[in-house]
């Protein structure tokens, strides 16, 4: 497998004009594979929410939400990396999260030029990838999480899709209304059991 199949698939898929239904709507890239450790929240995060991994694009899972992930990297294949962003939207995908590291971490603010108007969700890999990521001048938008914060990035990746579909709207109160629920039980043991005997039960 080369860049040069990699790039001819992604334009393959981008000519077979499949129903957006059966197309992954979620991308996931990284800069490199070392940067799946952060990246995996997002994965977490989607399926918690319902979605499933998208591994072959003309055979979709049973989910009707899914998402697929690539590596590609900024400094060291370009030619994929504007591939990916010029296919995004032909290949019916609706929003991309985009993590990258080091202090020259380019893939989500490239990323967000080539694909735009597509939304693109930055994360910085580490801390001193923020600069990078967030330093993009007016007129060229992207959005990012704090560094590491990949669960985040595909809530709100999942946000963008809930102003279209209800079930991912329903799946994201669902998700929300756990965490409330959670903070109210441990609230209320707080109070109840004062904080000596909640410490001891957690310790």
């Amino acid at each position: 497998m080369t860049v040069q199949d990699l790039i001819d698939r992604l334009e393959a898929e981008a000519e077979m004009d499949r129903d957006p239904e059966t197309t992954p709507d979620v991308g996931i890239i990284m800069g490199s594979d070392s940067d799946l450790d952060v990246m995996s929240g997002a994965y977490d995060a989607l399926e918690e929410l319902g979605f499933e991994e998208q591994t072959d694009y003309e055979n979709p899972p049973e989910s009707r939400f899914t998402y697929e992930s690539y590596v590609v990297s900024a400094h060291r294949t370009p030619e994929l990396m504007y591939a990916y962003g010029e296919t995004a939207e032909a290949r019916g995908l609706d929003v991309v999260i985009a993590g990258a590291g080091g202090k020259s971490a380019d893939l989500p603010n490239m990323t967000a030029s080539i694909a735009y108007p597509l939304p693109v969700i930055g994360v910085p890999v580490q801390e001193k990838s923020v600069d990078s990521v967030i330093g993009m001048p007016t007129g060229a938008p992207i959005v990012a999480v704090d560094a590491g914060k990949s669960f985040n990035a595909a809530l709100s990746a999942a946000q963008v899709l809930a102003r279209q579909h209800d079930e991912v709207r329903a799946e994201l109160l669902s998700y929300h209304e756990e965490l409330v629920g959670g903070v109210a039980e441990v609230s209320r043991d707080l109070h109840d059991l004062g904080h000596v005997s909640f410490r001891d039960r957690s310790a």
